[in-house]
């Protein structure tokens, strides 16, 4: 998956990825060769998952300065 496809996965569905390799990287199956796919792979989506979280932190600050300033100004 290139740059542009991870960047179009929703929070959930990196999530929901992570959790599939995280059980894919405990089961007594998983092989050793797989697991530097599997690590670089999840660093990719926690990668998606941060700048998500940031950007809504940031749009739910603005939303709350807008109407603390809002309530100020009545």
């Amino acid at each position: 998956m290139d740059n542009q496809e991870i960047d179009k996965l929703t929070y959930t569905q990196a999530v929901n990825e992570l959790e599939e390799i995280v059980k894919k990287m405990q089961s007594p199956e998983c092989s050793i060769d797989n697991l530097s796919q599997y690590t670089a792979r999840s660093l990719q989506l926690l990668k998606v998952c941060k700048a998500k979280l940031t950007a809504t932190d940031e749009e739910l600050k603005k939303v709350l300065n807008e109407m603390s300033d809002d309530k100020n100004n009545a």
